[in-house]
């Protein structure tokens, strides 16, 4: 969310920025519109209450004096109504004004690429040798049900279409995945936190854009409360309304939950696997930090990323989000894509995200250094997505005949075990 200020004060350049992202930039002229009146209706207002003392102070002086006040306390009868109308209309006008705040994106960073979608999102760099398999790769599905370590059908059965079953050494790689990245943090200098798996609603919405609430979070039924799509967000949540002693910062948190989509978007679940599901494990990591160090902390959670990829053993690449693809709060985005050896292609595994102070201004998230405050900046970045991480594995590392190669750093978490057949 934008500093009223900074739109009031720089509204041609908020223009521009919407239309680099390819949004309708007459949001701003209307939000500049209603800012006008609210802020006639407001110094009208204190107009009227000044009057109103004034008008007070009169009467008193008349029955002082012995004087008729009639004319006075009838005039004082009026300036009451004409203040709650004010303030109704101020009132209304503040939340008018707040729906289109949350509509106006943040400030791209000015290194984002220019681009409509994602298939203008530009490639950075691969990591890892894509080595030519000389027998036919199976899917996922295909492999993980032949060795019998997931069943889906059971599944849709009990939870409906999005849902799994991991079973014996399928399991026991899912909790794998979560163990060693949670380790892997700890090395990194991360405190780990778990965090409620519920969040409520104002929380919500000073995280998520109403667009991706719409499509990705599920609500419980009659009650204030959403299961969480990714533990960031109670991350972030839990710093709501304070101020942080500035030789604190930078504040670097991870944590481990389930999370919970819809996915009702334009990808939705089309398919049957692993890739795209309603329920996944996931560990996210998340920095709170001065403005001045975000770009330094972006470029720092980005080579954590990468490094822990490399553990994995498989090939990816690092694709820079560009202006059209990057969601209303971000300044600044990537993501980092797995090799698919049967898609021959790349597949997106984990995301990672500068926010600038966009959730901190909703949130009311504050430094000071004991002389001023100011709103910190957020990141967010995925350490596993542990579904994701599962396929790519299953597609990399299968053998010609059908057996998993676990990668090395996963060993210690499965028993000592080096493959699953």
């Amino acid at each position: 969310m934008l500093d009223i200020k900074f739109i009031r004060e720089n509204s041609a350049l908020v223009k521009k920025n919407m239309k680099k992202r390819y949004k309708d930039s007459s949001l701003v002229d209307e939000f500049l519109v209603k800012d006008e009146k609210y802020r006639k209706l407001l110094y009208k207002t204190e107009q009227l209450k000044h009057q109103r003392n004034i008008v007070s102070a009169e009467i008193r002086v008349l029955k002082k004096d012995g004087k008729s006040a009639k004319v006075k306390i009838l005039e004082a009868k009026t300036i009451p109504e004409e203040i709650a109308k004010n303030d109704h209309k101020i009132k209304k006008l503040k939340i008018e004004m707040l729906k289109i705040l949350y509509n106006i994106p943040n400030m791209i960073d000015e290194s984002v690429p220019i681009g409509k979608n994602d298939t203008e999102n530009k490639e950075i760099e691969k990591v890892g040798k894509i080595e030519k398999k000389y027998f036919d790769v199976k899917g996922h599905v295909e492999l993980s049900e032949k060795l019998g370590i997931v069943d889906f059908e059971i599944s849709a059965k009990v939870s409906g279409k999005g849902f799994y079953y991991l079973i014996g050494d399928l399991a026991l790689l899912n909790r794998a995945l979560v163990n060693y990245a949670i380790d892997f943090m700890q090395e990194k200098g991360f405190t780990y936190v778990e965090t409620p798996w519920m969040i409520k609603g104002d929380v919500l919405n000073s995280v998520f854009s109403h667009q991706e609430i719409e499509e990705l979070v599920y609500k419980i039924d009659g009650e204030d409360l959403y299961p969480i799509a990714t533990s960031e967000h109670s991350l972030i949540g839990m710093f709501g309304g304070k101020v942080i002693d500035e030789e604190k910062l930078p504040l670097l948190l991870c944590s481990f939950s389930p999370c919970f989509r819809k996915e009702i978007g334009s990808h939705g679940i089309d398919e049957k696997g692993l890739f795209r599901t309603h329920q996944f494990n996931k560990v996210e990591m998340v920095v709170l930090c001065k403005p001045k160090d975000s770009k330094k902390y972006y470029d720092k959670m980005l080579k954590i990323g990468k490094d822990f990829m490399k553990k994995l053993e498989f090939p990816f690449r690092v694709l820079e989000c560009c202006s059209g693809d990057l969601a209303l709060l971000k300044t600044k985005s990537c993501d980092l894509e797995y090799w698919s050896p049967r898609k021959k292609g790349y597949s997106e595994i984990s995301s990672l995200s500068n926010m600038g102070d966009a959730q901190a201004r909703r949130l009311g998230i504050k430094a000071t250094d004991g002389k001023e405050k100011y709103f910190v900046h957020t990141l967010n970045n995925t350490v596993v997505a542990a579904s994701r991480a599962m396929v790519a594995i299953l597609e990399n590392n299968q053998t010609k005949d059908g057996k998993i190669i676990i990668p090395k750093v996963l060993r210690p978490y499965m028993y000592g075990k080096k493959v699953i057949e």
